[in-house]
């Protein structure tokens, strides 16, 4: 009986010092597996004063763009062009059929003709008046006339010199009249004041316009500006004239701008000013998005070596040095880039240190020498 109990008591504690061995074990193998790197640079975080942006979003457009709209009213007779078409200056862009204004301008050109013949007749009447009036003339002095018949010649002469005038004035009348009607008449053909891109066509062949109604846009290629609204406190901190980073999508790197335009009055809802920006850059396109760095003062920050941002997908993180000297991995969010330094926003406080270089030797809990 003594046996039996003895046995019953001793079998179950086999298993707990079996398990007890194995965690201890486990323990040791996994304090020996904690990596020390060597030859990597820690650097301390701390402020420094630094100069603040603000990040203004705007829109790149055109620095000159003429709307063509009709000045006559017709029909679309030919549209010559299509969006995105570069064109350029003088070229045929809408055509409108307007019978009433090409009858004007026949009857303005007819109006010059009548006129005209009605010149050659007073000139005609004129050179008679003039020679009659001299031979009375001749026979006044020889008193072969009488002097009422003299001064009936004279008068004649006169009257005919006014006819002339009057008729060379009809005729110039005329002519500015033709001019007008012809003037309308080339409002039936839209051309480019330019050479540039055609965007906003809204007008199809066949289609009924009237004087004003908008046909399409020629924007001026190679001539950019960006344009955002800006908070009218940042107002006395621009300068017609001064040079600002511009990204933009579509386009590598920053753009350097000058700052072309700046609105005089805040829009009172917004308290906001609008902001033109002339660009040079190729592979601009009007409506394309963008941002603007303005300065906005001088405030304090932190930044670290370019060298110490690891970035894996869409996370940006540096190796924190604890106090242990065991890294870790800490997600930070990064602002400007300023030569080889990176602004750090957040997730870092100023004391701490971290790994800048030799970042691709440290890995998760890693003794840090």
């Amino acid at each position: 009986m003594k046996k039996a109990v003895f046995v019953t008591v001793f079998l179950p504690l086999l298993p707990l010092m079996f398990v007890a061995a194995g965690c201890s074990d486990e323990k040791q193998h996994q304090a020996a597996e904690v990596p020390t790197v060597t030859g990597v640079t820690v650097e301390k975080v701390s402020t420094a004063p630094r100069a603040d942006f603000f990040s203004a979003p705007g829109t790149v457009r055109a620095a000159v763009t003429a709307p063509m709209a009709a000045r006559i009213a017709g029909m679309v007779e030919g549209v010559h062009v299509h969006d995105g078409e570069r064109v350029a200056r003088g070229r045929l862009l809408v055509t409108i059929r307007s019978e009433e204004t090409a009858s004007a301008a026949s009857g303005a050109e007819a109006g010059v003709e009548e006129a005209a013949r009605g010149v050659e007749e007073a000139e005609a009447r004129k050179k008679l008046a003039e020679d009659t009036y001299a031979r009375f003339e001749n026979l006044f002095k020889e008193q072969a006339v009488t002097r009422q018949e003299f001064d009936t010649r004279r008068t004649e002469r006169d009257v005919a010199v006014q006819g002339l005038a009057r008729a060379e004035a009809r005729l110039k009348q005329a002519r500015e009249q033709a001019n007008a009607a012809g003037a309308m008449a080339g409002y039936a053909r839209i051309k480019a004041p330019f050479s540039g891109i055609v965007t906003g066509k809204v007008v199809e062949r066949g289609a009924t316009v009237f004087p004003g109604m908008p046909l399409l846009n020629v924007e001026e290629e190679g001539k950019y500006r960006f344009e955002a609204s800006v908070p009218d406190t940042l107002s006395d901190k621009l300068r017609n004239g001064d040079t600002v980073s511009v990204t933009v999508d579509g386009v590598e790197g920053e753009i350097r701008g000058r700052i072309a335009e700046i609105a005089p009055v805040a829009d009172p809802v917004t308290r906001t000013r609008l902001l033109k920006i002339d660009l040079e850059a190729k592979g601009l396109r009007s409506g394309v998005f963008g941002r603007a760095t303005l300065p906005a003062g001088t405030g304090t920050g932190m930044s670290v070596p370019r060298k110490a941002i690891v970035e894996r997908g869409m996370l940006t993180s540096v190796w924190v040095v604890n106090a242990d000297s065991s890294a870790r991995m800490r997600l930070v969010k990064t602002g400007r880039v300023g030569g080889d330094r990176v602004e750090i926003i957040s997730g870092l406080a100023a004391g701490e240190r971290i790994v800048t270089a030799g970042v691709e030797k440290v890995t998760e809990g890693a003794r840090i020498r």
